[in-house]
């Protein structure tokens, strides 16, 4: 997999509370969200990784949540038309915090909408779901930016695929072959070149893992997945996020790797 060197990251804002989700189970609790993020950003900067902090925006009630901003590659930068409309507004601070790594960006423009939630990097293959926030305009955009800069893509359509928000609620790449995946997408035709591992229904958001160098960022609380990965050995690093869990987030959701 590709060395990652850097990592942006915005913290939680006062009003994430008023963010979007789909979830009944309360509203998070931000003192709490904040001491999680802390520690993530402990956690990547153990993993190698040069960590930049954006500062918090409470215009934007989900802006903790970078990854669906922008899709980085090292041949290519592009910065996304979020899928609602509500965090379009996020982009700007984004844009400005990766002009320093990234002298080109690329951008994603109406009638195409894309959250970076829904693109999963395997090797240099990019999969992008089509999901509720994601269109096929904006895949053929993102996809059309990747093919000039050498990658290859495909779209999975994941709209039939109950309470998956972004492809990588269900989704991540364990290294250039293995994918863990969810029940919905361990069938899927687009996804069978690579070998699966898969999570126990229950578990079903330990698939939002993410590969950081030598180590796995594994979320608390899924223990069978935990033991698996363990004897498949991986170097695990068990993170609490259980606020942004609440707010339909994860751990590939509130930092951009790169």
């Amino acid at each position: 997999m590709v060395r990652l060197r850097n990592a942006i990251v915005c913290a939680p804002a006062s009003s994430m509370t008023l963010g979007i989700t789909t979830r009944d189970v309360g509203p998070p609790d931000v003192e709490r969200a904040l001491a999680q993020h802390a520690r993530y950003c402990k956690a990547l900067e153990r993993c190698g990784l040069q960590v930049t902090s954006l500062p918090p925006d409470p215009s934007f009630p989900d802006s903790t949540f970078v990854e669906d901003t922008a899709v980085l590659a090292e041949r290519c930068a592009v910065v996304t038309h979020p899928g609602a409309e509500s965090r379009r507004g996020e982009i700007a601070a984004i844009r400005d915090g990766l002009r320093r790594f990234f002298p080109t960006l690329e951008a994603i423009s109406a009638p195409g909408t894309l959250d970076g939630g829904d693109v999963c990097r395997v090797g240099d293959r990019f999969i992008i779901g089509i999901s509720a926030r994601t269109n096929e305009e904006g895949a053929r955009q993102l996809g059309g930016f990747l093919e000039r800069a050498g990658y290859s893509w495909t779209p999975v359509d994941i709209r039939g695929i109950e309470g998956l928000l972004h492809l990588k609620s269900g989704m991540a790449a364990l290294d250039d072959d293995r994918l863990l995946l969810i029940d919905g997408l361990a069938e899927r035709s687009e996804l069978a070149a690579h070998r699966v591992v898969g999570v126990e229904p229950r578990e079903w958001r330990a698939a939002n893992c993410v590969r950081v160098n030598q180590h796995l960022l594994l979320p608390r609380g899924y223990p069978a997945t935990e033991r698996a990965l363990r004897r498949m050995g991986f170097s695990l690093v068990v993170l609490n996020v259980s606020e942004f869990e609440k707010m339909d987030g994860g751990l590939s959701c509130i930092s951009l790797r790169f």
